[in-house]
């Protein structure tokens, strides 16, 4: 198994990408940890995740809450032991409005979620993974925070950040055996379809689909395994070869 003994937390675990990689992971032999803010699709995932491994807990946890954050992660050290993995897959994003009628109350609820929470995890789980000499980060921003999105200012601004973070906090770490990375989808299938190899048609890539939810968890959970192990401070497009707007 790819990831026998290790510990795994993923935010976001309930729905979308960050499902998909709960499964991948724990279908490859990984304790999971599924953090998530709605209890009921969260602990529909669990009874998922519990297919393959009995190894998994679910928290529901606010990433924006700090306090809450660490009370979590603290758990989920008291149950396995220790975190090798993190997957900062929790955020925000279905927002279309122009930047002037865009409000600050918005703005400072997509950067307490989107670059805040990724921040409070990361510092939760950090410490403990230099003093082992070993730990991998994957942050999954977007191709918005690549080239921008018209019409999505402070959500294009916040995947941007965790784009800069990922590699300047690389270049901190990758020398102590903790890799991050970060990852960038375009055209992602909708969450509300169970099935995580689903696509759909999209004019957004030259492939002319949708990326499945599967897809994006296959890179991932690449780079959080051993066999990534030169790799640090990247930030991969998933876009199917995506037209930029």
């Amino acid at each position: 198994m790819k990831f026998a003994n290790r510990t795994a937390v993923v935010t976001g675990a309930a729905v979308g990408i960050g499902r998909a990689v709960a499964h991948k992971l724990a279908m490859e032999g990984a304790n999971v940890v599924i953090l998530d803010y709605n209890p009921e699709t969260l602990e529909k995932t669990r009874v998922e995740l519990e297919a393959y491994t009995q190894n998994v807990l679910a928290l529901v946890c606010d990433v924006s809450d700090e306090a809450a954050v660490n009370e979590m992660f603290a758990r989920a050290k008291a149950r396995f032991g220790k975190i090798d993995i993190l997957i900062n897959n929790a955020g925000i994003w279905r927002c279309w409005a122009p930047f002037m009628e865009t409000s600050v109350e918005d703005w400072k609820r997509y950067l307490d979620i989107n670059v805040m929470g990724t921040v409070y995890c990361t510092r939760a789980v950090l410490p403990d993974m230099l003093e082992a000499g070993y730990g991998r980060i994957v942050n999954v921003a977007s191709v918005a925070g690549v080239y921008g999105n018209a019409k999505m200012v402070h959500y294009s601004a916040t995947k941007g950040a965790l784009i800069s973070m990922t590699r300047a906090l690389a270049k901190e770490v990758s020398d102590k055996g903790v890799l991050v990375n970060c990852v960038s989808p375009g055209s992602v299938s909708s969450s509300e379809h169970d099935d995580p190899n689903y696509t759909s048609p999209s004019e957004l890539s030259f492939m002319g689909r949708t990326g499945s939810t599967m897809e994006n968890a296959n890179l991932i959970c690449f780079l959080a395994g051993d066999e990534a192990a030169y790799i640090a401070g990247q930030n991969i497009q998933i876009d199917g070869c995506r037209k930029k707007q």
